[in-house]
């Protein structure tokens, strides 16, 4: 797969294999991808497909075992403020108020060139945001699972990161909810011009948010099937979006993907 030019992350040819009793198990192979800045991607596939890897490979929190992973044309070879990571899981300290769980993430960025007042003005922020100014002072138990996941992402975007990474971060909430962040985050895109990578196994979500869909295959040895170009007009209303002849068209392509080309497993894992 050709790569896009000046691309701001780019992975060519990317391999993730893990060692288990049984042997090597080949996660992913032959991975070729080009982010543009500013571009929001979904990665989506059935379990197994490798896309929360993936994402891991992207945000250093695991190291490819071949291939080339860069970010701003510099490899991406750990962890880095520059790539903040949400989780379905919105891993807030409990005993911290929503301000104080922010403000270490701003801290460990910005301590060394500002003040306290400036650290502190920048979470408030962040909250604000995410809508939530009213709840600073509130604790992880005292909010709802939507807040939490909205701190969450406040505490990523607090670090000004180039890239965005999420991981099914509505994936745990009800529909109501989900809907709401969902409306949320498109327009905090709009408003940061985030360049966003996106872990999600609904296809709804998927077209609603997404500058290109990228399906995976089924796996072991997993790689990308097909990228699907959403060429919705922005900003997008989901309303309007449901007699939209062209959503309606992407939807089914997404699903003609999954339940068709790759409904049932590889070969290889029946092996």
């Amino acid at each position: 797969m050709a790569q896009q030019k000046n691309a701001f992350i780019e992975i060519r040819d990317a391999q993730m294999s893990f060692p288990t009793k049984k042997g090597t198990f080949q996660a992913l192979v032959d991975v070729n991808l080009s982010v543009q800045k500013g571009e929001f991607v979904t990665l989506i596939g059935h379990s197994g497909c490798g896309k929360s890897t993936l994402l891991n490979l992207i945000a250093g929190l695991t190291t490819a075992t071949g291939g080339t992973l860069l970010c701003a044309n510099r490899e991406i070879a750990g962890p880095s403020p520059e790539r903040g990571v949400v989780f379905q899981n919105h891993s807030l300290l409990p005993w911290l108020t929503c301000h104080e769980n922010v403000y270490l993430a701003v801290e460990r960025v910005f301590a060394a060139t500002e003040n306290r007042a400036q650290l502190k003005a920048r979470t408030s922020a962040a909250l604000a945001l995410v809508g939530l100014t009213h709840a600073e002072q509130k604790r992880p138990h005292e909010i709802s699972g939507g807040m939490k996941q909205r701190v969450g992402i406040a505490r990523a975007l607090s670090m000004e990161p180039k890239v965005l990474l999420m991981d099914e971060p509505f994936g745990a909430l009800d529909a109501l909810t989900r809907a709401h962040l969902q409306d949320e985050l498109l327009k905090i895109v709009a408003q940061t011009q985030s360049t966003v990578v996106m872990v999600t196994h609904d296809v709804d979500e998927a077209v609603l948010l997404s500058d290109r869909i990228v399906m995976m295959t089924n796996g072991p040895s997993a790689t990308i099937g097909e990228i699907l170009q959403v060429r919705l007009e922005r900003p997008r209303e989901r309303v309007a979006l449901a007699h939209d002849a062209l959503y309606t068209d992407y939807r089914t392509s997404v699903l003609e993907f999954l339940y068709h080309r790759q409904a049932r497993p590889a070969a290889k894992e029946a092996a």
